[in-house]
């Protein structure tokens, strides 16, 4: 691979998937570059955009996410599982703050490709006069507007886990499991595929970067960083914690499919948010996420529905809500690269290949991923991230990657096998970085303080035991 696309990698001038260094950050590194940044390049625009795409993504944790999931649970265990979803999103929002930000997005030293650094615990340093680079020379963030728009992406990453082992939890447990996993999975994740130095100082500071980053992996908005690293977590958490008591001998339908339908119709509108927001200003290439965003899940739904039709000969609501929410996994990786005509393409595929792990892996296998976070978001996100290689190809309508080791950035030569290779990488590191260190705090919190109820709490229901409410009084 050319040494350039080693060095940054793009859709366009505003493009890749959230997160730039900062650049106080950057200015550090490299002292000699004549430039800083001012108030006169932050646009009042790109500021409002972002923080209506920050209320979009949260809105895609609570209520969405909280009302997807707990649609499809038993009513036993319903309200189990909105406060799980609430209170990770509580407890992820604060470790964000607290060191999350900074082990994210600041320079990390001698583990720079690895992780960051914690000069901005508690966002110290962290003002309404600091500044955070988007994907433009001379364009930038007021920095609390990058904080919180990052800070929603820490939040859904492990709620969305709880799906793989929901109804056979302990509370306690869970909420120790996300303070740990976001610490060692997700911040040095989010650090390897979106940490560097920004536009106008990557030419001077060209090893500022995140180990995915230095490859050119492409990650508009978190293929791998939220949907394949969470979509591991849940298959290693399902395994180790076990099938739910009368797995397979036993009906287990959901609950209440209207409320799942509200969720997945909520999580689609919030995920306009999530990927085109993550282009971090308010231009064309925001509205090519938006579009991809929009054909994509329309096509995975429609593709899932006329699969059922063909095998089940009766397309259901559960299974169109469950295309849907593989589209837009699909698409998130490749949201501001692909031409809404591969877009579609591209959800279509995943929306098939999800529904064979779904149903055919799934039940092979015997493991229960009672909500199927391992086939849908990691299978989705895994045929999104390596198919990112192929739509973002010009030759195909694709964007590309922008060069941003030159002092003013320019397109880059695109090579599509280099890139399938460069994505197929990216994509076992992440499966291989989650997978072990989820492991390893699963099993740690199974042989020590125990993740699974007692098996006749597990059979009344984790409402009333865990939480000493019902969902419902009748």
């Amino acid at each position: 691979m050319k040494t350039a696309l080693k060095l940054a990698a793009g859709a366009g001038a505003a493009l890749f998937a959230a997160l730039p260094a900062w650049a106080q950050d950057a200015a550090a590194a490299a002292p000699a570059a004549p430039f800083t940044p001012t108030a006169e390049m932050v646009n009042k625009g790109d500021v409002a955009w972002m923080i209506v795409a920050t209320a979009l993504v949260l809105m895609m944790s609570v209520p969405a996410l909280a009302l997807f999931y707990g649609g499809l649970v038993r009513t036993k265990n319903m309200l189990s599982v909105l406060m799980q979803v609430l209170t990770i999103v509580c407890v992820a929002a604060l470790v964000w703050f607290a060191w999350g930000y900074s082990m994210a997005f600041t320079n990390g030293g001698d583990l720079n490709k690895y992780v960051g650094g914690f000069s901005k615990v508690f966002l110290a340093g962290v003002d309404p006069t600091t500044f955070a680079a988007t994907f433009s020379n001379g364009v930038y963030l007021p920095e609390l507007v990058f904080v919180m728009f990052q800070m929603t992406f820490a939040c859904i990453t492990p709620a969305l886990i709880v799906g793989a082992f929901a109804e056979r939890v302990k509370f306690t447990p869970l909420i120790l499991f996300v303070v740990a996993w976001l610490t060692l999975a997700y911040f040095p994740i989010a650090h390897q595929v979106w940490y560097w130095a920004g536009p106008d100082f990557l030419h001077a500071a060209p090893d500022d970067t995140g180990l995915l980053w230095s490859w050119g992996a492409l990650d508009f908005a978190g293929g791998t960083v939220v949907h394949i690293n969470a979509g591991i977590a849940g298959l290693v958490g399902c395994l180790v914690i076990g099938p739910r008591i009368g797995y397979k001998s036993e009906p287990m339908p959901p609950h209440n499919l209207v409320m799942t339908m509200i969720g997945a119709s909520l999580l689609w509108i919030g995920w306009f948010g999530f990927n085109a927001g993550s282009g971090l200003e308010a231009n064309a290439f925001g509205a090519l996420a938006f579009v991809n965003t929009f054909v994509a899940t329309a096509a995975a739904g429609v593709a899932w529905a006329v699969i059922e039709q063909i095998v089940h000969k009766k397309p259901s609501l559960l299974g169109a809500a469950s295309g849907v929410v593989a589209g837009l996994v699909a698409i998130t990786p490749a949201a501001g690269f692909a031409h809404p005509g591969t877009a579609i393409i591209l959800g279509a595929v995943a929306s098939l290949v999800c529904f064979f792990f779904v149903t055919t892996v799934k039940n092979a296998l015997k493991y229960d991923d009672t909500l199927d976070v391992f086939g849908i978001h990691a299978v989705g996100g895994i045929i999104g991230a390596i198919g990112t290689g192929i739509v973002a190809d010009p030759a195909l309508g694709g964007q590309g990657w922008i060069d941003y080791s030159a002092p003013v950035a320019t397109a880059g030569a695109y090579d599509m096998v280099a890139q399938v290779i460069t994505q197929l990488k990216a994509v076992g590191w992440t499966i291989a970085w989650s997978g072990v260190v989820s492991a390893v705090l699963f099993l740690a919190l199974k042989y020590t303080i125990g993740l699974r109820p007692k098996a006749e709490v597990e059979v009344e229901g984790l409402d009333l035991n865990e939480h000493g409410e019902r969902a419902y009084n009748y």
